[in-house]
């Protein structure tokens, strides 16, 4: 039975290049997808990164990201001006931390060992990975919705089909045929490795996009113009409408705090360091504000067709195939949902599986690479069941929003680690060392002084917290929450910069300079070009063998 168990787990077990030459205490800390991306998986130029946020922009929840806005008393311009604001603040955030993963072309698991520890990275890396989990059920869910959509469009006889779910099961059996089928397309994106799948957001950022504006002039073609929206003015105003505006702006940073946080996984796969700076300060603000603006337009001329604002473009277009449709009109639908389909799957793989599975090879890397955590991810998005979820509750979208606060914490920790403690200086070797004295064995593998900064920045924002579930609450503390991802992120960038001051760590430098103290990179790609070489020669000698 002992030697079946061993048979077994060796099954499991990740194949690793250098697992001949590894302890077992260095196993629990490293594998192939944990060490630095090698020179040729770094792929990604200025403009993969661009492809890659119009890609990740492009989703439902951004489209409909105004009308939350709108709903408080905003005019459309107002909103708009809240969405700009927002993506533009938090894009520079998004560069600080990817800038690591550029320069020494590590993970977001392996850069948050600096700042936390090689063992006390794991909690950070465990809520990053349960998001990522339950934003790919969430996503998916919503793709299932677009997939009906097209269904209907091909065979308008789908909605006929005959419910057999339970009750208890929150689902009929139309929708639950469009959420599996969504869930099954998805899969072999996942199989296709980080380095590759940039020609896929290549892909979709030119096909959504058309979409998107046919849809748009389709839209306002049928209202006759671009409906009342568009000319309805703001209902609040004074105090009242900038801090509805804050509120806003705020909406739109925390819908990027998770990318915030793993940015240095895909800072890993650049090219050259300068890709993921001036690629991303433009593509991000410009991505996101022109759909919000395609999503105001579409929603101001639903009112003027239907006599209300349609803020789901899903719905929207069910709504078109209830009218009786021309054929050419239900192509139209079909193309547009379908390109919608393509647009959830990217965000799933961008947002979510891939960074599930960095994430969970952290945590098991033994036996979980990036294309195993994926699929980890599609299963437990599969059996959360997520559209009981986002039934169950109005506010489960306000919840997860508010995981930022957790999320903000540590990422102000990452980015005060890098540019203003160490001052870029890595131990690249040591973020794959369990000894004790090594830069990031801190206590035991713990940094008590992150740990310590993380909890300050979430303890400024709990009781603006409660405030926004229902609890009455000073005022005082529901705008700190208001703020909550510059109040997370500051106040525990602030604490960490003064422990570390009192308590300095070993390995800290005055000068700022980007570089490897080990020497472990250089190592590393020497021996990884003996490898090529090496194959190369046998491959030379297996062909003069022939001859």
């Amino acid at each position: 039975m002992t030697h079946f168990a061993k048979k077994v787990v060796r099954i499991l077990e990740v194949q690793q290049t250098n697992s001949s030459e590894s302890t077992e205490s260095h196993q629990f800390v490293s594998s192939n997808d944990l060490l630095p991306v090698p020179p040729g998986e770094r792929t990604w130029n200025g403009l993969a990164y661009v492809a890659f946020w119009i890609s990740t922009a492009i989703n439902i929840n951004t489209w409909m990201i105004t009308s939350s806005m709108i709903q408080l008393g905003m005019s459309w311009w107002q909103a708009w001006i809240c969405v700009w604001a927002g993506y533009g603040i938090v894009t520079p955030f998004v560069v600080l931390n990817a800038r690591p993963g550029a320069i020494f072309h590590v993970t977001f698991p392996v850069v948050n060992r600096t700042s936390f520890g090689i063992f006390g990275s794991m909690w950070c890396v465990f809520n990053r990975a349960a998001m990522a989990c339950i934003w790919y059920g969430v996503q998916s869910s919503i793709g299932g919705n677009c997939v009906l959509v097209m269904l209907q469009a091909m065979w308008p006889s789908i909605m006929n089909i005959p419910n057999s779910m339970p009750l208890s099961s929150g689902i009929d059996s139309k929708d639950f045929l469009a959420f599996i089928l969504f869930w099954i397309i998805s899969l072999p994106f996942i199989w296709f490795p980080v380095h590759t799948i940039r020609h896929f957001f290549t892909f979709k950022s030119i096909i959504t996009p058309i979409a998107c504006v046919v849809f748009m002039v389709w839209c306002i073609i049928k209202a006759h113009g671009v409906g009342p929206i568009v000319n309805q003015p703001g209902t609040i105003h004074g105090a009242t409408l900038g801090w509805a505006m804050v509120s806003g702006a705020m909406s739109c940073i925390s819908n990027l705090v998770t990318l915030i946080t793993n940015a240095p996984d895909f800072g890993s796969r650049a090219k050259y360091p300068s890709a993921t700076v001036s690629s991303q300060l433009w593509s991000i603000p410009f991505s996101y504000g022109v759909l919000c603006l395609v999503g105001v337009l579409v929603s101001s001329s639903s009112q003027a067709i239907y006599g209300e604002a349609i803020w789901s473009p899903v719905t929207l277009l069910q709504m078109f195939l209830n009218d009786d449709p021309s054929p050419a009109a239900r192509f139209g639908v079909w193309f547009i949902s379908a390109s919608f389909i393509i647009a959830q799957i990217g965000t799933n793989i961008s947002a979510n599986s891939i960074s599930a599975g960095c994430d969970l090879t952290a945590l098991f890397p033994r036996f979980i690479n990036i294309r195993r955590g994926g699929y980890v991810s599609a299963v437990v998005g599969l059996c959360m069941c997520p559209w009981n979820l986002l039934k169950s509750s109005s506010s489960f979208t306000s919840y997860l929003s508010a995981y930022s606060v957790f999320l903000s914490s540590i990422a102000g920790v990452m980015v005060t680690e890098y540019w203003i403690i160490r001052r870029g200086h890595y131990n690249v070797a040591d973020l794959y060392s369990a000894r004790k004295g090594s830069w990031y064995w801190y206590t035991y593998g713990f940094n008590l002084r992150a740990y310590a900064a993380y909890v300050a920045g979430i303890i400024i924002n709990v009781v603006g917290f409660a405030g926004d579930t229902g609890r009455v609450v000073p005022i005082a503390a529901l705008h700190i929450y208001n703020l909550s991802f510059f109040t997370g992120f500051g106040t525990s960038a602030i604490v960490y910069w003064v422990l570390n001051r009192i308590f300095p760590p070993q390995g800290v430098f005055s000068k700022f300079e980007e570089v490897d103290v080990s020497g472990y990179l250089d190592r590393l790609i020497d021996s990884q070009s003996e490898e090529s070489q090496g194959t190369d020669s046998k491959e030379e000698l297996s062909e003069t063998e022939k001859v």
